[in-house]
């Protein structure tokens, strides 16, 4: 079978296993929407103006949610499911197998991927219902690129971040340290209303930030194609610095 065989096969498996636990895939796609109606609930009566443009707080949240769900389908995920295949030896036997080591990771990553754009249409089409948010039609090519650059980005970040974890008990509380207080300074759980403060100052160094920016200029930006490229730049960046790290520090075997 041909590499391109080999991994279309690979990521069918994983899908297939991802779907055989019902309770982790019903919560992944639950957990999202659970922070949207939260949100929206405690903030969605106010109105903000993004990129010259006047909306509802519960709209907002729409893209911000979006972001979100990305973030966590690839970077969270993908983090934590890969440490504990490390620590249970699966990684190991499959570096030993005769499926190239490259075909299991591309998989895994395609999958997240993947999950990521059916999160981000679930999010979309619930805001649409509910929360008066229009599918972003006009700005498609931009909010599609954006999720692309977004999603393969964050899983690189992801893989990236298995090198530090030391194990796979440790790797909820580290993964959720490294994310949590980016997306609470980033604009995404609580929109930013001053933004000259210090701490948005310090996530514009970050790819939070520039994500979730470039996400909500493709959902809500009037004029224009919504293409924020230099936002995608810093995101791009950060995923290829995750990718060369990963290459480098990536461990298939249980830390000692």
């Amino acid at each position: 079978m041909s590499d391109v065989g080999l991994a279309l096969r690979q990521i069918r498996f994983t899908n297939k296993t991802f779907w055989r636990n019902p309770a982790s895939a019903f919560f992944t796609f639950v957990f999202p929407l659970m922070f949207l109606v939260i949100f929206t609930a405690l903030f969605g009566n106010d109105t903000l103006t993004v990129f010259g443009r006047e909306i509802s707080t519960s709209t907002f949240y729409v893209s911000a949610i979006a972001a979100f769900s990305i973030i966590t389908a690839t970077y969270t995920n993908l983090a934590i499911s890969v440490t504990f295949l490390r620590d249970q030896g699966i990684l190991k036997r499959t570096r030993g197998s005769p499926l190239p080591a490259w075909v299991y990771l591309l998989a895994r990553i395609a999958h997240a991927i993947l999950m990521a754009l059916l999160l981000v249409a679930i999010v979309a089409a619930f805001g649409a219902a509910f929360y008066d948010a229009e599918i972003p039609t006009r700005t498609l090519p931009a909010f599609i690129a954006t999720i692309i650059v977004g999603a393969a980005s964050f899983s690189a970040m992801g893989l990236a971040l298995t090198s530090v974890i030391p194990n796979a008990d440790a790797s909820p509380a580290i993964v959720n340290a490294s994310i949590l207080p980016l997306l609470f300074i980033s604009g995404v759980f609580i929109p930013i209303q001053d933004e000259n403060a210090w701490y948005v100052t310090l996530a514009d160094v970050f790819p939070v930030r520039p994500f979730a920016e470039a996400m909500s200029a493709a959902y809500f930006s009037p004029t224009g194609t919504g293409f924020r490229g230099f936002d995608l730049l810093v995101v791009g960046l950060w995923g290829l610095a995750g990718l060369l790290l990963a290459i480098r520090f990536f461990s298939w075997e249980p830390r000692r």
